[in-house]
């Protein structure tokens, strides 16, 4: 009888830890739905601070990005791109635009496969809500049109 406690127990311990487990995955994954609404000022302004510090050097201090973003350099790779409504950064959801800058272009998952980019991963540098006031700042540049449009993609965007 009591080995049968003893089981039942163990069964029990390992039912709450892979519980646990799955709640802390659900919480701590971006979802699909979320959308960063740059109406959020003071969000803004630190996002707008920590672009100037860690991305203006390649994507611009105007969001404008590298000359002939859409040529590719002698090493065979593109320069970066606009962020501003000229650019391809509104096209993305907003969990895909968190993953870029966490974790760089990984290729087959936010670049195509054997893709080869210079854009570093941010995750050791920014923490989470780091970047998503990068991107409130950057999306607060955009005209109204183009942030509803962004957004239409961000809430479309089921993982």
């Amino acid at each position: 009888m009591s080995q049968k406690k003893l089981i039942f127990g163990v069964a029990g311990v390992v039912v709450v830890i892979i519980g646990a487990a799955a709640i802390l995955y659900s919480t701590m994954r971006p979802t699909g739905s979320a959308f960063i609404d740059p109406a959020d000022q003071s969000l803004v302004i630190q996002g707008k601070a920590i672009y100037a510090k860690n991305c203006a050097a390649c994507h611009g201090e105007s969001l404008q990005g590298q000359p002939s973003w859409r040529e590719r350099m002698a090493n065979g790779r593109l320069p970066a791109p606009p962020h501003d409504k000229t650019g391809h950064t509104w096209h993305h959801p907003d969990v895909m635009l968190i993953d870029m800058v966490k974790n760089g272009l990984v290729p087959g998952k936010t670049a195509p496969p054997g893709y080869q980019s210079d854009m570093p991963a941010y995750g050791a540098v920014l923490t989470d809500e780091e970047i998503i006031a990068v991107l409130a700042y950057i999306k607060s540049t955009w005209p109204p049109k183009v942030l509803q449009a962004q957004k239409e993609v961000t809430m479309q965007r089921r993982d």
